[in-house]
Formats: structure tokens, sequence, C-alpha cells
């Protein structure tokens, strides 16, 4: 048994040894590569990989996907002249100052249609007198606004070009917290880059940043010139507009906000069929059920939202809402809050009537309601976000 031990560590050693000895003088023999650099140094360099193989994990084929669709915009607004510019007393004191400089924006959009319809942002093109669209492939085109919806901060633009890209509309009710996705933009202007992240939240809202909020938010960077710039998933497809970020510096923090497909989706439609966004309006002034609101307007509901303010022959008022009442339902929804009630009456389609569940005191009762249009609001933008 000694001796057999003995045999067999001797030509493990034997072995290791002219291992050590080929790897050295003739490493091709074992699938390693050598490269001298100057007859001087000699590097190992890994054997040479198939160029059309995709890594473990990487999601180049969802970036390819989708980049060629996102587009860079850049904006200018004409220079302000003041109308005392022409006198020469002031401009003898004041010098030239009557004439402001042209403003110039930074944004991102996205292909949708190969009619050239383009998806971003409303605050990326709002009172620009010229849009230049800047394609993947470095082609250029005037934008035009075809329609703008500031309550959810989304324009349509378009532009005339041949062939163009289109990135392919995913389902963004779908989506889960922990799902991987990918921002895709131009920010700061440097070129287009791709971020990579999950979805942080969903449904966010109460941000003030526009009148209508179901956010996705998200860790993938989003910093200025990103917004309108395309939200996508592994399988490269379009899950939202990205639009705004949290940030005290301008730069990204992790928190960024993207505006649903869905929405996003409803909102061309309108626009490129009737050239803006008709919502339904009640006009009342809702708040959010509280103990101390339900005591001193004597209610005794537990949920729901409040009515504290009714506009005269507004269409609530017509319908014998009054200050006090609990609305807890619109139609087949149930209202728990204030923005699960603005998004009932959105969808409500002006003209045609509604049913309306609330409670005044401690009676529950119906109202049929005919909302009319939703008067436009301007947009509101949050410190910090991008522009």
């Amino acid at each position: 048994m000694k001796r057999t031990w003995l045999l067999f560590a001797q030509t493990v050693t034997v072995l290791l040894a002219a291992y050590f000895v080929v790897a050295t003088l003739k490493p091709e023999w074992v699938g390693r590569r050598t490269t001298s650099l100057g007859g001087v140094v000699s590097v190992i360099e890994a054997p040479a990989a198939n160029p059309t193989a995709i890594a473990p994990g990487s999601l180049s084929a969802a970036a390819k996907k989708a980049s060629p669709a996102v587009v860079s915009i850049n904006t200018s607004k004409a220079a302000r002249r003041s109308p005392r510019s022409d006198d020469p007393w002031f401009r003898f004191f004041f010098g030239d100052q009557g004439v402001d400089q042209p403003q110039v924006g930074l944004g991102s959009g996205v292909i949708v249609s190969t009619d050239g319809y383009i998806l971003t942002n409303n605050h990326v093109v709002e009172g620009a007198d010229e849009i230049d669209v800047t394609l993947n492939d470095s082609r250029h085109a005037r934008g035009k606004v075809i329609g703008t919806d500031p309550d959810t901060d989304l324009a349509v633009l378009k532009i005339e070009l041949d062939k163009l890209p289109v990135v392919v509309l995913g389902n963004s009710d779908n989506l889960q917290v922990g799902d991987q996705v990918l921002a895709i933009g131009n920010p700061f202007g440097v070129g287009q880059t791709v971020t990579s992240g999950i979805v942080s939240a969903l449904g966010r809202n109460q941000l003030g940043i526009n009148t209508f909020e179901n956010f996705i938010q998200t860790d993938a960077a989003i910093n200025p010139g990103n917004s309108g710039g395309a939200l996508v998933d592994v399988n490269g497809n379009l899950e939202g507009i990205n639009t705004a970020i949290y940030s005290r510096s301008g730069g990204s923090l992790g928190i960024g906000f993207a505006i649903p497909v869905s929405t996003a989706k409803q909102v061309l439609e309108d626009i490129v069929k009737e050239g803006k966004v008709t919502r339904g309006w009640i006009g009342v002034e809702p708040n959010n059920l509280s103990p101390e609101l339900a005591e001193t307007f004597g209610i005794k509901a537990n949920k729901g939202v409040i009515i504290t303010g009714v506009l005269q022959n507004g269409p609530a008022a017509q319908a014998g809402i009054r200050p006090g009442d609990v609305i807890t339902g619109v139609g087949d929804q149930s209202i728990d809050n204030v923005q699960e009630l603005l998004t009932a009456v959105a969808g409500l389609k002006p003209g045609n009537a509604a049913r309306f569940a609330l409670q005044r005191g401690r009676d529950k009762m119906e109202l049929n309601v005919t909302p009319g249009p939703r008067p436009r609001s301007p947009i509101r933008r949050a410190p910090g976000e991008p522009e």
C-alpha cells in the first residue's frame, strides 16, 4: 500500500511539472494565449469569444431594440425685445439690455409611429418657437407640435422622415415592483445614454408635479435631458415616458418618475384624433376624509372623499351635490381618496350622465351627474425636475 501511494505521488508530481513547463513555453497548447508587448512583456489574453453571443444577464438586446426609436429634442425660444430697446437715451445709458438672449432647451422623445408621431413631455416643448429632432442615426428633422396635455405633462410631435424606427408599446399595468427597466435619453446633451435599474414603486401620486399623477418610480439614473425619453422593460418594450426626478442638486439621486405607457397611449390617441385631450369635470373642491372634517360636517362615513366646496352652477351643483357630501363611488368604481376621484371623473365623457354614490350625514344616496369638459390648467414642475 505504501509503495502504491509513493508511485501515485511521484506520477502527480511529474504531471504537474510537465504542465507547468508546457504552460510556460507553449501556452497555446493548453488554451492560453500570450501576447508580447514590444518584445518585453508577455500577457495572457482570454480566448476569442463569439461576437454575436450575449453575455448572461446582459440587457444589450433590449437596448438595441429600443434605442433607435429614442430621439434628442432641442428647442429654442426667440429673444424678446423690450419696447424701450429702440429708445436712443435708454440705449445710451443702459446699452442693449432691452433684448433678452434666446432661450434653448434640451430633452428627449420616443417615436411611436412610422407616420412620425413622437411622445415627449409637455415641459420639453412648452413655448418653443423651433423644435429640432435628432435621431439616433444622426438624421435631423423639424418637429411640429400636434397637441399637448399639461395635466399629464405629455405632448405629441410629428416629423416628416422616411424609414423611421418605432418603439414597441408594452403593458405598464403588468409591471411589478422589482422588475428590471432601462432609461434611455440624452442627459446633459452628451448623447444617447442607457441606464438600468428596477421599478421601485408604482402608482406614485400627490407629488405636486402634474394634475393627474400615477407615476412609475425607478432608480434607473434620470438626469436633465432625459425628460421625454423611454423607460423600457427587459424586452425593449416601452413602459413609460421619463418625466421627473427627486433631486437636491439637479442630478440623479436614484428617485425618478415616469408616466405609464397606458396613460401616454390614451393621450396620444386623443390628440391625434381630436387635437386635444377632453376629460370630465364636475366643479367641486374635494378633500380626503379625516376625523376632523367628518366631525365638522357631522358625517358618520369612514371612507370616501368629502366635498368642501361646490362651484355655483357647475355640473355637481346642478345635480344636487352639496358641501359636506362624501362621494364613495363613481359608476362601478369605489372612491377612497382625492386622486381616485380626480381620475374617475376625468375618465367620464362630458355630456353623458354618470351615477355618483355618496353619503350625506347618515343617509346614503345616489345622484346622476352630467360632467362638463375639464378646463385646461398650466403644468407644474417640482424643484429639481429635469428641464
